[in-house]
């Protein structure tokens, strides 16, 4: 029963650790989708946001560890569904068509070097845009410091 309300809350978390890590907006377009073995399975409605969460990984990674150690975390994987990630009662057979798998991440947070998003301008969603600049930006004055 424990285990159970571990994993309620868990699923329940995903707002307020994207917001402590900076990245809230993120989880308007994300949500946990499941635990299976050990694996954290994160689903992203658009691949800009995949990349945003993948420069968090790391840091998101260690807040569910430090919060939810029972279950004992060991990786996020990181998947593109085919749509809006907003509705929570969405059809599991539309999310279990993934266009994209990744394996869990347990290294540090990917080097950045310098603000250079390529392909920005393709992107056609104007908020997702502005959201990745100024996220480009912020990572490039802390690697100034």
């Amino acid at each position: 029963m424990k285990k159970a309300q571990g994993c309620s809350k868990l699923f329940d978390s995903w707002t307020d650790i994207t917001a402590k890590n900076g990245i809230a907006a993120a989880a308007d377009h994300s949500r946990i989708k499941d635990l299976d073995k050990g694996i954290l399975l994160v689903e992203m409605d658009h691949p800009g946001w995949k990349q945003i969460l993948q420069t968090k990984q790391s840091k998101l990674l260690n807040d569910f560890r430090c919060r939810f150690p029972e279950l004992e975390i060991s990786g996020i994987a990181l998947i593109l569904g085919q749509g809006k990630t907003q509705d929570k009662n969405q059809n599991d057979e539309k999310t279990q068509t993934a266009k994209e798998i990744e394996a869990p991440v347990l290294k540090e947070e990917p080097e950045v070097t310098g603000f250079a998003v390529k392909g920005i301008d393709a992107i056609n969603d104007e908020e997702l845009k502005e959201t990745l600049k100024k996220l480009g930006q912020t990572i490039s004055d802390r690697e100034k410091r």
